[in-house]
């Protein structure tokens, strides 16, 4: 995919908001408003949605910095490719149809997540996950949201698994202490963090075993144990994440099923204990 500019499309509108000229002003306002409906219209039906002439939308165009109106497009479709909720939302708010719409695409993005899968990956993904000395679960932005999760499911049956980093704390703190006999499991949705691929670098050289759980727009990383691709599609301005919860789902379940007496110990006072402090209702 070529490089989106240095400047992104909106920074150039904003930059240039007091140097347009009234009709100018009124279609980066129109613009500013949904930026990603410009990868959908052509130069003259921008102009006719904003309620402004053709010569209007080139000069526009031109005090951005782009030779042509392309160009401006182009940069838009790379900017909704990375994910940005501001370009993905659309002026179309019809409900008509949406619940079905969504449901197909969540039931497609886990079915082509799934197919990906080799059963005999899932399983050593899982007894590598019951061996480990401790297992080390990180996500960044909503990436976290999943680690916590997995996290939680996984504590049932595993009592070395740790959610980093703490609040008030940075990855490096826990990286020096990641050893060979570890499992680090990486949650790195869209939209990830700079420097990501340098934690990535360090953890690797630790010697862990990694699983790194990611949506289909990321290269596969040299040194990683395993890189499971998740399909986030979505029509909406946020992206599906139900084949995450899915992967999520499917890893601890199986772990629980290849538990041994130890693992199945901790389930058995788990529920005991839940009982004795009445915490849960039936």
């Amino acid at each position: 995919m070529p490089e989106v500019s240095a400047t992104s499309f909106l920074a150039r509108v904003r930059q240039n908001l007091a140097a347009f000229h009234p009709m100018e002003r009124r279609l980066a306002e129109f613009v500013l408003d949904f930026p990603g409906d410009l990868a959908s219209y052509a130069a003259n039906e921008l102009a006719s949605l904003a309620g402004v002439s053709n010569a209007t939308v080139t000069r526009f165009i031109k005090r951005l910095g782009y030779l042509h109106y392309e160009d401006a497009r182009r940069q838009v479709r790379q900017e909704r490719g990375a994910g940005s909720p501001l370009f993905l939302a659309s002026r179309s708010t019809g409900m008509a149809n949406q619940f079905s719409a969504s449901l197909e695409r969540s039931h497609d993005n886990l079915q082509r997540t799934l197919a990906r899968l080799n059963p005999a990956d899932i399983d050593h993904m899982a007894q590598s996950l019951l061996r480990a000395r401790k297992i080390w679960v990180t996500g960044f932005r909503s990436s976290q949201s999943f680690a916590s999760y997995f996290r939680w499911q996984m504590f049932q049956v595993k009592e070395d698994i740790v959610l980093v980093p703490s609040a008030g704390d940075t990855l490096g703190q826990y990286a020096a202490s990641i050893t060979a006999a570890d499992v680090v499991v990486v949650f790195a949705v869209r939209r990830r963090p700079a420097g990501l691929g340098e934690v990535i670098e360090q953890i690797i050289r630790s010697g862990a075993k990694v699983l790194y759980i990611s949506d289909e727009q990321v290269a596969r990383q040299a040194g990683l144990t395993w890189h499971v691709y998740c399909s986030c599609d979505s029509d909406r301005p946020l992206d599906d994440h139900v084949a995450v919860i899915g992967i999520c789902h499917l890893l601890a379940s199986r772990v629980i099923e290849l538990a041994g007496p130890r693992e199945r110990a901790r389930l058995t006072a788990i529920e005991a204990s839940y009982d004795a402090l009445h915490e849960l209702l039936t």
